[in-house]
């Protein structure tokens, strides 16, 4: 038996798996990959193909959907509509913000090297095409530990860079602790919410994070190729954009009134034509997850989360997760003998999970039962 107790799922766990039909197919447990597509999100894209009047002006058939998608993630993270830009993705929000931040030859950024690329290779480029210094330091437990960056930081330090939850552990990092040291030390905070959001609750206010970028295909369970960015809003008039386009500045409809002023809130990153269709999936997608209640969608994933450990402990496995329930969410990983093996026996038994690096990375979302956790363990075996 489990040490740890079993519970119930604080919604209708049947109602939530039939809104996905995977759970018919094969039990799902990389959603810190991938998620599959909820039937309310597939059939609001679908909804917005079929209709060919929107397909042939979007714009005019669906007017109140672009403010209608800023105001569900504006709720979705504490923020406000005019601090939310739709981008495509989470490299290309921080790109944005890395490009448009104020910073100057000797400046540095600081971030630990648990970071998923996306959250790296931005800076480094700018350390390549301005003389932005990038300081990655060692990892505390998974994580970045405000101690490590005290000793990290100097005069120069201008940003500080986090995943609200990291890729490879799930470590879970006090944001709250780094966004006060940063706004202490008057450095911009960037967070990564690709992993966290539509798992946990957030208030990027209460957190203190000055730009937060994030995709939907991960934890929010929408389309690929869809994301957004926030910027606070005290902060969108210091950022100059790096790029331009006719949605990025103010009167862009007077055509040839070629008139550079870019807009005063976050809308100033949007550039082009807007992917309508992943659009319709990302609000979707988030207005499912809120519907649940994000602190619902927490307590049962960290549960399942303790129920899996507990079982990979019992079974002789060694977890790289940090074991600290503070530090714990959706991503457990541990490590198997042949990690490969071991990847292809589940996949076998349609027992779909991650091999990040040397690990097995199990991830989970709102869905999932306890039987499908234990399935992982009885499939592998004992260590």
């Amino acid at each position: 038996m489990l040490d740890t107790p079993i519970a119930t799922a604080p919604y209708d766990l049947q109602a939530v798996r039939d809104e996905f039909p995977i759970t018919r197919e094969c039990v799902y447990l990389n959603h810190a990959g991938i998620s599959p597509l909820s039937s309310r999100v597939r059939n609001a894209m679908t909804a917005l193909l079929d209709d060919g009047v929107a397909v042939a002006d979007p714009a005019e058939r669906h007017k109140t959907l672009l403010d209608d998608t800023r105001a569900a993630i504006a709720r979705l993270v504490g923020g406000k509509p005019s601090e939310i830009a739709l981008v495509q993705n989470t490299s290309e929000g921080i790109n944005l913000a890395a490009h448009a931040l104020s910073l100057e030859p000797g400046d540095n950024v600081i971030l630990c090297d648990m970071e998923f690329p996306s959250t790296v290779y931005p800076w480094l480029n700018l350390e390549r095409i301005r003389g932005i210094e990038t300081r990655i330091i060692p990892h505390h437990r998974g994580g970045l530990a405000v101690a490590d960056l005290e000793r990290a930081a100097d005069s120069r330090t201008r940003v500080v860079v986090a995943s609200i939850v990291e890729f490879l552990t799930g470590y879970r990092n006090d944001v709250s602790a780094i966004g006060a040291w940063c706004r202490a030390h008057g450095a911009t905070f960037v967070a990564d919410g690709i992993q966290s959001l539509g798992h946990l609750p957030l208030d990027v206010r209460q957190a203190q994070i000055d730009v937060l970028a994030s995709g939907t295909l991960k934890s929010l369970m929408g389309p690929p190729g869809q994301g957004f960015l926030y910027i606070r809003q005290e902060l969108i008039p210091q950022l100059q954009p790096p790029f331009a386009g006719p949605l990025s500045v103010v009167d862009w409809a007077n055509w040839r009134d070629y008139n550079l002023t870019f807009l005063p809130d976050a809308r100033r990153f949007e550039l082009g034509t807007y992917n309508w269709v992943g659009l319709a999936g990302m609000k979707a997608a988030v207005e499912f997850l809120m519907e649940l209640g994000l602190s619902n969608i927490e307590r049962w994933t960290l549960h399942l989360t303790d129920v899996l450990i507990a079982d990979l402990q019992r079974r002789g496995y060694a977890i790289a997760s940090c074991l600290d329930p503070a530090c714990r969410s959706s991503i457990v990983s541990f490590s198997v003998a042949n990690p490969q093996a071991a990847l292809e026996k589940l996949k076998a038994a349609r027992v779909i999970v991650a091999r990040r690096e040397d690990y097995i990375r199990v991830s989970t979302h709102c869905y999932n039962t306890e039987d499908e956790i234990l399935t992982v363990g009885q499939v592998l075996g004992n260590a």
